[in-house]
């Protein structure tokens, strides 16, 4: 018997990367850039690399063969929408996003945008708990509406989560100027205002609007600080003081600088003077109690996101490593000195990027939105050894490569008829590969880890999603150490009794003493499937808990949810 067809998914309005430069042109917002006004950010030149690496997300979304893996089907809507803008519904969801933000950075170095998948999903997962809380329906329905918005227009959102932060060992209602955290500074029946500061805006000058955060766990008296909400980027009150993007000045002419003049990511600082903010982009205003739950839900997803996207980038290194040993007249397959290295730079790559799979294939379902979220441990276990890995990276990209990488003649020397000629023959190594492919190549390595734009990706990779030290409190915080307490215990045949007030063996794995276990707000309740951090049998069936994984996975498109 045949199965029934099912309805073809409803295509949201997807815009291609003109269309987005087009979009861009429509706004006005009020960006400073190198102490610069920019009149038009669409059009100017210190922005391209940022602008043109959120362009290749669109184009992406609208390749035939890419849109399976770039675009996702909403439920509710039945939409089509680009997977940078999807709420995730099933394990398989979470391993289409850690492929496509790969792909994507492959060919950017960051795409940037994923971290708007990141922030709807937090908003989605604590609207819905605000609501369960309070026994209504109204912030899953606000969060709702201006989901649809975002993917129906196909919008570039930055996420405003960092705040200037002030006197770091004080709250935010200590701080002697509140402007160095973003507040609520008065609310009417229309709206709320607000005040204050966010740092560290990624690509912020070229998005179409902002998501404003919390970026900390509040108390009650932190209560005006404890604000989500939505704020067009040129909404009267909001400046936008940014860095260029990438190298854009850098002898265009000649080759050097050949990536990251074309991809690069500004980032921003967000000054926000009495902005007036409607109460339907408000998600929550004053609900202090909340803001732990975002901060954890919202760093959950995001690290799962980086994981991806410094995988994309080791695929960069790994494939001009093997290209610059070709160049120098070796194979690595046949000198242990360069094999060696080669080998490193693949296990850190794939090690961190198995995490992120492990994660998503462990993922829950969230218990108040029931959106999925990434199992913590893996996603925070692969975000860790990305940040402090990212410099064994560089050093052995440079250790396979050669010192010529920062030793080469400037460019403008393979243009003067003086000296070109010599050097194109005595800087040749491989006589299979002319000297322009090979310092190319050169340049290429140079850009992506001795240049100021190889600095950049060693920064955020360590700090970009929280420093390494918060990432080692949640793998402490959520990882059954109990379990594994008691579990040599009983091999001892200690016989001890679980104590609840026993420090060591408070964190088990759920399960053992009730249906879901003894969970803190924010943290993953029970797994539909056996994680291997606890050797526990599932109460779920795997196989159920896998379909929607088979059926997404490997740039299919997210028919099946579980």
């Amino acid at each position: 018997m045949n199965e029934p067809t099912k309805p073809a998914a409803i295509v949201a309005k997807t815009m291609s990367g003109d269309d987005y430069r087009e979009s861009l042109r429509r706004l006005r917002p009020t960006v400073y850039v190198d102490g610069q006004l920019i009149e038009s950010v669409a059009d100017a030149r210190v922005l391209q690399p940022g602008i043109n690496a959120l362009a290749v997300t669109y184009d992406f979304g609208r390749d035939p063969a890419r849109s399976a893996l770039m675009t996702a089907v909403q439920s509710a809507s039945g939409k089509a929408v680009n997977r940078m803008l999807h709420v995730n519904e099933s394990a398989g969801d979470l391993l289409n996003k850690l492929e496509a933000v790969r792909v994507l950075c492959q060919e950017t170095g960051c795409a940037q945008r994923y971290l708007t998948h990141d922030a709807l999903n937090a908003i989605a997962q604590v609207s819905a708990r605000i609501d369960d809380a309070k026994g209504s329906t109204e912030h899953r329905a606000r969060f709702a509406d201006y989901l649809q918005h975002v993917q129906d227009q196909d919008l570039a959102i930055g996420i405003a989560m960092t705040d200037a932060k002030g006197d770091r060992s004080k709250r935010p209602h200590e701080q002697s100027n509140p402007d160095t955290y973003v507040h609520v500074i008065e609310r009417n029946g229309k709206g709320i205002v607000i005040s204050g500061t966010k740092a560290i805006v990624t690509g912020a000058p070229y998005m179409h609007e902002f998501l404003v955060m919390p970026g900390r766990a509040m108390q009650a008296a932190d209560a005006a600080f404890a604000v989500c909400c939505a704020v067009p980027a040129d909404a009267p009150g909001l400046t936008i003081v940014a860095r260029p993007a990438g190298r854009p000045g850098e002898k265009l002419e000649h080759g050097a600088a050949l990536f990251s003049r074309r991809y690069g990511q500004s980032t921003g600082v967000l000054i926000f003077d009495k902005v007036f903010v409607p109460w339907e982009r408000v998600f929550y205003a004053d609900e202090w109690q909340h803001s732990g739950s975002m901060t954890y839900s919202y760093a959950t997803h995001h690290r799962h996101s980086c994981i991806a996207a410094r995988a994309g980038f080791g695929d960069l290194l790994i494939g001009a490593g093997a290209l610059m040993c070709e160049a120098n007249g070796f194979d690595p397959g046949e000198h242990a000195n360069l094999l060696e290295p080669m080998v490193e730079l693949i296990k850190i790559t794939e090690g961190f990027f198995a995490c992120g799979v492990a994660a998503s294939v462990y993922g829950a379902p969230d218990p108040h939105s029931h959106t999925f979220m990434p199992e913590p441990v893996f996603a925070n276990i692969g975000k860790l050894l990305l940040s402090t890995q990212i410099y064994d990276m560089h050093r052995l990209a440079h250790e396979v490569s050669g010192g010529l990488i920062v030793a080469l003649p400037g460019p403008d020397e393979d243009h003067n008829p003086a000296t070109a000629a010599t050097l194109a023959e005595v800087l040749r190594a491989n006589p299979a590969v002319p000297y322009d492919k090979r310092i190319e190549v050169a340049r290429f390595i140079e850009d992506l880890t001795a240049s100021y734009q190889g600095g950049w990706y060693s920064v955020i990779s360590l700090h970009g999603g929280g420093s390494p030290a918060a990432m080692k409190r949640e793998i402490w915080r959520n990882y059954p150490v109990g379990s594994k307490v008691e579990l040599v215990e009983r091999l001892l045949d200690r016989g001890v009794l679980h104590d609840p007030a026993r420090a060591i063996t408070r964190n088990r794995q759920p399960g053992r003493c009730c249906d879901t276990g003894c969970t803190k707000p924010g943290q993953a309740m029970t797994l539909p499937m056996a994680s291997p951090l606890s050797g526990t049998p599932a109460r779920a069936s795997a196989q159920d808990a896998t379909d929607g994984v088979a059926k997404s996975v490997g740039c299919e498109s997210d028919k099946g949810h579980p």
